[in-house]
């Protein structure tokens, strides 16, 4: 597993957000739906995404932008232009004021706004659900990142933007997978910047040494691993690999090991029927048992309980 696919291991879009937004100047939306990432992408016209906190975001046709929630932000033609609606959790759309919009911005198949030709067209991808081991992703990316036309080409512009519009069966799954792809395209071209500020444990898979330590970690998290055993791995002592790997990753390997361990044991209660002793085994422990007790401690509720609410 390279570093960008364990990063990118999860989440996946099930059922995604995902509208062409067509708006004339002036315009401005307010966007308070909590979801944990949203992609914009500027197909024609300008956009500024204005967050509560930080400088305003100029995007200009081709350049692209990920906002990780759940902060609030604005989308306009301006910083200073007045929302016009308000997006809620859930896709809700309402007046600032309050009342419902009512559909008065529908404009057609997952289309909204002002007029289907407008001046600005962006197509835009939001994330409902956050995973844990999406989690890992999600902290290693800042409040607001962008990607301008000049340092990538979005060989996928012209097939999101027929995609997006289209109402065939199945259509859902497409549009899901197409902002899998967006995102994974974006988020490689990101980490390739040198303003990106990767992780510590994604930048020590660069490192000989503990960059096998934790592909070995990653690749069998149900193996009975131990530091001696690991370090064997890495072809190093264990009094090396224990100091190298704490110093590059922030957290001891067995650390690590855990917070792995109960990041895949959470993402498969959500997204599968599995019992616990099954995933236990899956994740590397021994029962149901030992599997809740770190998973209580970690998150502070238990697996059935997080089962339910993911539910």
């Amino acid at each position: 597993m390279d570093a960008l696919a364990g990063l990118l291991e999860g989440p996946r879009a099930r059922g995604a957000f995902m509208i062409r937004a067509c708006f004339d100047p002036p315009w401005a939306v307010r966007v308070e739906d909590r979801a944990p990432l949203t992609v914009m992408l500027v197909v024609r016209g300008e956009a500024r995404v204005v967050p509560d906190e930080g400088e305003p975001l100029l995007l200009r046709a081709g350049d692209l932008a990920i906002a990780r929630g759940p902060a609030p932000y604005t989308c306009a033609d301006d910083p200073r232009t007045a929302p016009q609606a308000l997006i809620l959790p859930g896709g809700e759309c309402r007046y600032p004021d309050g009342r419902s919009l009512g559909g008065s911005m529908d404009l057609g198949v997952r289309t909204w706004g002002d007029r289907p030709e407008a001046g600005t067209v962006l197509l835009i991808g939001s994330y409902l659900v956050r995973g844990e081991i999406g989690g890992r992703l999600l902290d290693a990316l800042p409040p607001l990142l962008s990607l301008t036309s000049d340092v990538w080409d979005c060989p996928l512009t012209p097939l999101l933007t027929t995609e997006v519009t289209r109402d065939e069966p199945g259509q859902e799954v497409v549009l899901d997978r197409l902002l899998d792809l967006l995102v994974i395209a974006a988020l490689r071209a990101w980490f390739a910047r040198p303003e990106a500020e990767a992780p510590a444990w994604y930048r020590a898979l660069g490192d000989p040494v503990v960059g096998r330590a934790l592909r070995l970690l990653q690749d069998d998290p149900a193996h009975p691993w131990t530091v001696a055993s690991l370090a064997a791995g890495a072809g190093v002592s264990r009094a090396a690999l224990a100091r190298r790997f704490t110093a590059l990753v922030g957290e001891s390997p067995m650390a690590y090991l855990t917070g792995w361990r109960l990041a895949l044991a959470a993402d498969r209660l959500r997204d599968t029927d599995d019992t616990l002793a099954a995933i236990a085994r899956q994740v590397g422990y021994g029962s149901a048992f030992a599997l809740s007790t770190a998973f209580k401690r970690a998150y502070g509720v238990s697996p059935q309980e997080h089962r339910t609410a993911a539910a």
